[in-house]
This record gives C-alpha cells, structure tokens and sequence, in this order.
C-alpha cells in the first residue's frame, strides 16, 4: 500500500516534463517521499506528515533547515540590492576567501564553485597540470562527484567489480554511460585503507594524483586505519604525486579546520561543498599556493581554467559568510553540542542493539553515524558488501520513516545530525527505534 499518494502523484506529473520526474537521480529512492517544508531539524512531506530529518540534503544543512542567522543575512543582502555583476573582482569574494583560510590554516588559498563535483573536477586538473600525468587513483566506496575522472564505484555489485584484491585494482564501475573508454583508462580503483594497492598502481602507471573522501562518507562511515593517511602522504610525496582530500561532506562538519586538522595530515589540494553555506549551493577548492597558482600561470600550456557565471554569487557567498561565522563563534559551540548529541545517539543505539542477537555496528563521526548490520566496524567497501546484511538494513529505514524518522532509505547511506537538533530529538529518535527493532527483531 502506497502511504505517499500525493509524492507519488507529483513525480508521475513531473515525469512528463523531466526524464525520471526529479532533476537529481541521486535523490531517487524507493519510496520516493516529496518534502515541502524544513526548519530546523524537522521537515514535512506535502502529504503533512512531520519527521526528525537525519538525510539534511545529503549533509549538506549542518545548522539545520532554514537557519535564522543565515537565512537573514540573505534576506538583508536583498534589501540591500547586492547584484551579480560578471565583471571584476567583488569585496564579498575576497571576504570570504580570508574567512575560509582562517578556519581551515592548512590552506592556503582557494578558488569557488557552485558545487562539490566542479570542485573535484579542478583539483583533478590542476593535479594533471602540475605533474604533467594523466592517471588519476579513486577509492572504491568513494564519490567525488558526477564527472568522468570520478563517476563510478560508489555501491557496486561485487560481480561488476570481483573478489577483493590486494595488491591490485578493480574495473571502473561506471555509473554513467557516455563515459569513453580511453578516459576509463586512465582512472585505477582500489580499495580505501590498502596502501599496497596505490604503490601497485604507482608503479605501472603516472600517476597525477590520488583523490579520496578522508573518511568514506558515502557508503556510511569508513574510517581510516591509524597510519593510512599518512602512508598516502608518504606515497604520494615519493611518486611526486598529488594527494586530494575530498571534504565535500567531512569538512566544516567534523571540525571548523575539515577532517585534515584531526587525522593531522594536510593534503596538497582540498575540496568543500555540503555544510560551506548551509545548503545554499557552493564548492570551494583549495590548497597550497604553490598549487592553486596554477590558475594564473603566465604560460597558456600551464594554466588551468577556471570559469563561472555564478561562482562566488553573492547571495551563495553571504550564506557561506554567515555560516562560517557561526561556525566559528565561541558562543554558539556548534561543535560541542553537534558532538553530545552524537554520543548519546550512538550510545543509545548500541544500548538498543545489545538487547538483540543480531550483528550490529554504530559507526560515528562526531554527528554523522551509520548502522551497520555487521559485526565490526568496516575497513573497506568489499567489508560492507560482503558482510552487512542489506534486506534487513533497507526494511529498518523504512519502518523509522513510517514512524517519522527520514534518513534516506538506501542501505548503508550516512545519517547527519545538525545543530538544530536537540537532546529531545535524539531520545525521541532511540524511543521508536527501540520499537522499530523490537519488532523486527522479536522471536
């Protein structure tokens, strides 16, 4: 029985008009829920039903839907009559690039977009300007975004990609057709955490860079095993390579200096999307100087390109302004609260599952966890495909959005908790979890 009559009519509608009736396949999902309204940490669907919202746009309103603080700078911006102009430089660009360099001191300049994937795809280039290589090193269970260096092996079946391999790597697994094979060619995929499998690719191929999510955060929560980024530091310093963090979804959420100023490893090139302005769309890239000039190059055949009507569009950039600026304030203690809430959600659900005999794994970083149905804590994607138990993963997101609690309902997708969260959500949210898996798990 369809509880989402009116979501379902409403995609049928837009499908007329839109191949697959929604403009972001991503967002597809079974069941396919229209959501009409967010504030804070709750949203509501057109059929007026209310959830505790754990999916933020895929992470991306790490203040909450709708902040007040953010959402009226804008609104005084308008009044103001900021314009987008297209030509020469804007002070509000300027203020943010300072703004963004202060919180994250590891980085010291950076360029903006108006998403992550543009983000990923600049630093991949000037990778391939600097070393003067083509071949590019992914992981599998990452994503970096929609382009051809990077669209492929996010959830894959393990009959696409085979049995896991060490030291070696796995076909492209593309999630796009379009893609040429030449260009296939030149991106080698391996497994996250397996450092003998980047010194395999190293050794038979010129590699330009490495680029991964620092802690895996599309397939849930996949850390890194102590020692495994800085063996990528040292790998890619040896092979004269660059290494890439893509912090489109750990930045700004784990800390106000992103993932890198805690594992303590500063990569050449970064890249942020996701929590920069709360939503409001932007992508940033940055890095060392040394690297980021190559935008200015005086040489034709060493400069990359950068271009973009509505990069660093004003009413983007005074979001992201804001947003920063709240971050950062000693009185918001954004981090401390974000992170309580995370402990006492993971301790909660551990205290659930421990009454059941039935694997688990609450994996957590700060406020984004995931519930794995496997009995430890996954090192890599073959780890989750092999182990965590997917039928049963599916049906438990599905009976906590019957009873108002909405993370996206694929398998082993990360749930994000925000600042506009409180304590009371987080108990409701265990409360019908506990009945949610008591019923899936009575005898």
């Amino acid at each position: 029985m369809n509880t989402w009559p009116k979501s379902l009519e409403l995609l049928k509608k837009n499908e007329k008009w839109i191949p697959g009736g929604v403009v972001s396949l991503n967002r597809k999902s079974d069941p396919n829920i229209c959501f009409s309204k967010g504030i804070g940490s709750k949203v509501w669907d057109i059929e007026g039903n209310e959830y505790i919202d754990y999916q933020a746009g895929f992470a991306a309103a790490f203040l909450g839907h709708n902040d007040p603080d953010v959402n009226n700078a804008v609104k005084e911006s308008l009044d103001n009559n900021t314009i987008l102009m297209g030509a020469g430089p804007t002070d509000l660009e300027g203020q943010l690039a300072e703004l963004f360099c202060q919180c994250v001191p590891t980085i010291e300049q950076i360029q903006l977009t108006t998403t992550g994937s543009e983000a990923t795809y600049h630093a991949i280039r000037i990778a391939r300007a600097v070393t003067k290589r083509d071949h590019v090193i992914i992981m599998q269970g990452g994503y970096n975004g929609w382009h051809n260096d990077v669209a492929g092996n996010v959830i894959s079946n393990l009959s696409d990609i085979g049995a896991r391999v060490s030291p070696g790597e796995y076909p492209f697994d593309s999630l796009s057709a379009g893609i040429p094979q030449s260009h296939k060619s030149l991106v080698h995929v391996v497994n996250y955490n397996d450092l003998d499998s980047i010194s395999y690719v190293m050794k038979r191929y010129p590699v330009a860079c490495i680029i991964l999510e620092p802690i895996l955060q599309n397939i849930g929560i996949v850390k890194p095993l102590p020692g495994y980024l800085e063996g990528l530091r040292k790998l890619a310093d040896e092979d004269g390579s660059l290494l890439v963090f893509d912090e489109v979804k750990t930045g700004f959420r784990h800390a106000l200096g992103g993932y890198q100023s805690i594992c303590e490893v500063t990569p050449d090139l970064s890249t942020f999307g996701k929590a920069v302005a709360n939503g409001y769309p932007m992508g940033v890239i940055g890095g060392k100087k040394k690297f980021m000039d190559y935008f200015v190059r005086p040489e034709k055949s060493e400069r990359v390109l950068i271009a973009g009507t509505f990069n660093a569009h004003p009413l983007i950039s005074i979001a992201a302004i804001a947003t920063l600026q709240k971050l950062a304030s000693p009185k918001h203690k954004v981090y401390e609260h974000v992170n309580k809430l995370g402990e006492r959600l993971e301790q909660g659900l551990t205290e659930i599952f421990n009454r059941y005999d039935s694997p688990f794994y609450v994996a957590r970083e700060g406020s984004a966890f995931c519930v794995y149905f496997m009995d430890h804590a996954p090192v890599d994607f073959h780890d989750i495909a092999m182990n965590n138990n997917f039928a049963f993963d599916k049906e438990y997101r599905l009976k906590l959005i019957e009873k108002g609690i909405f993370n996206f309902p694929l398998p082993i997708k990360q749930g994000s908790i925000s600042f506009a969260h409180s304590i009371r959500d987080i108990d409701e949210t265990l409360e019908k979890t506990q009945s949610v898996v008591s019923d899936l798990l009575k005898n």
